[in-house]
């Protein structure tokens, strides 16, 4: 199969970066496969401290990177900070929702603690000034976020978080700036992120943060919904893609009618309930990924360049996952895997050459745990009372430590057309129960006999205990994040 332009695009992404051969860039769709086994004396970590250069995305589902064994998608780049670091295959989101999340990711702290999604005050101040970038700041790392944000802060606190701060919002995709060029916003947060690069002083500590709007569809276009940028023109035109998993009528009508009549279904007839509008709309997607792509190799090569590589951990995830028309469902906000699993990827070059290129399959890495990681590997200690923990152990080739078997999630956002949830996820078991429904409608998945989700055991009085147990959990975690909002 040939991709239109790809030896074209392959080309200038191979020239922004050179890489080595893809070693840790097994398959993410099915079963994971063992980790490789960690090396016996994982040497000591690095005694300088890192600069950080952390990208987020919008709506990438965990397997949508060629990396992850997607059929289709292409990403040479991202591949080849995975084959020079670690890539977390079991990568969760605990609320599947941008603004929840992305607070999540700045403090450490659950939703049901930083109480922050669309429409609530701002975040509280305490969170704000223990968030990473603020302690990164007052630690002495020059500061930035480029793009995307969504997180509101009270009055003067953005001072405190980010030296500079250029909010790039999505609408419209393309940019008309005073220069007189029609600049992609992915083009554009490359373009800026690589010009504050240059402006550092020779040797400042910095902590950039370029967080693309894309992929995200562009609700207030759905003939286009994914306009991509003008470098990835043609990609995948000559490509049939393959229909999604759990397609099947049957997998939607076994769902709870909130389900079906919810913002998830909705979305469903934007892009995916007519064959030449699937094929479409998931090139688009997947062009917006590939131009993420050739920014983030931009951006890496402007890094070498200025020779701040060799010292810059890099790290690539997402801020909640995405349905693309599996369930008969599209966007995010319930439950399922493809809901709430990212990608995520971190690179750090100071580590040995025995513990790159690793597929981390045990370790379930949560957004709540990117804080407390960029300030352990800054040689900073963790924030009292955050709920993530440190992913440094599972860098070093240890096994998972320091997490309990399971995990809250859930998205609280008051929306009349998106439920709201609450659960608790573990290796095995997948609780959750709709709370906008009377009674409370539950759900209970074993994710050992049934990985992909589709039979609810909520009903079945062979299950009432694990109910039962997975329900009092839930209630248990939620206490516990409630009461670590203090004062």
């Amino acid at each position: 199969m040939t991709l239109s332009r790809r030896r074209l695009l392959g080309a200038a992404q191979a020239a922004a970066l050179a890489v080595p051969p893809l070693a840790g860039c097994g398959g993410g769709g099915g079963a994971p496969s063992p980790s490789p086994a960690p090396p016996p004396a994982p040497a000591p970590p690095p005694a300088s401290p890192p600069n950080f250069l952390i990208f987020v995305t919008d709506d990438q589902r965990f397997d949508t990177l060629s990396c992850a064994g997607h059929p289709v998608v292409r990403t040479p780049v991202i591949d080849a900070l995975a084959a020079r670091g670690t890539r977390f295959s079991q990568a969760y989101v605990t609320t599947p929702i941008c603004a929840a999340s992305r607070a999540s990711l700045i403090t450490g702290l659950n939703e049901r603690t930083h109480q922050f999604t669309f429409g609530s005050p701002p975040l509280a101040t305490r969170w704000a000034q223990t968030s990473y970038p603020a302690r990164l700041r007052a630690a002495g790392w020059r500061t930035a976020l480029i793009g995307k944000f969504d997180v509101g802060l009270p009055e003067g606190q953005r001072a405190v978080l980010f030296d500079h701060f250029d909010e790039i919002l999505q609408n419209p995709a393309f940019k008309d700036l005073p220069d007189g060029r029609r600049v992609h916003e992915t083009d554009l947060c490359a373009e800026r992120a690589i010009a504050w690069l240059e402006s550092l002083p020779p040797g400042q500590r910095f902590s950039l943060d370029v967080h693309f709007n894309a992929p995200h569809a562009e609700y207030t276009d759905v003939q286009t919904l994914y306009p991509w940028p003008p470098s990835t023109n043609g990609l995948y035109e000559d490509v049939a893609i393959p229909l999604p998993r759990l397609a099947d009528p049957a997998v939607y009508e076994a769902l709870p009618a909130f389900l079906k009549t919810s913002l998830n279904r909705d979305q469903f007839f934007w892009c995916c309930d007519d064959p030449a509008k699937y094929q479409r709309t998931m090139r688009s997607h997947f062009r917006m990924i590939s131009g993420i792509d050739a920014a983030v190799g931009r951006v890496l090569a402007a890094l070498e360049r200025l020779g701040r590589a060799q010292d810059t951990v890099v790290v690539v995830m997402s801020d909640n996952g995405y349905y693309l028309g599996e369930r008969g469902l599209a966007g995010k906000w319930s439950h399922f895997e493809e809901s709430v699993r990212i990608p995520w990827i971190v690179a750090d070059p100071r580590r040995p050459a025995a513990l790159r290129g690793r597929v981390e399959t045990t370790t379930a890495a949560l957004n709540v745990d990117l804080a407390p990681t960029l300030l352990d590997l800054a040689g900073l200690p963790p924030t009292p009372g955050t709920q993530g923990r440190s992913l440094v152990p599972a860098l070093d080739g240890r096994t998972d430590a320091g997490r309990a078997e399971d995990f809250l999630c859930e998205h609280l956002w008051p929306h009349p057309s998106i439920p709201r949830w609450e659960g608790v996820r573990s290796r095995r078991w997948v609780y959750a129960r709709y709370l906008d429904v009377a009674p409370a409608f539950e759900f209970l998945h074993d994710l050992q006999s049934d990985p992909d989700q589709l039979v609810n055991l909520a009903g079945r009085p062979e299950h009432a205990a694990v109910l039962t147990e997975r329900r009092a959990r839930c209630d248990a975690l939620i206490a516990e994040a409630v009461a670590a909002r203090g004062a």
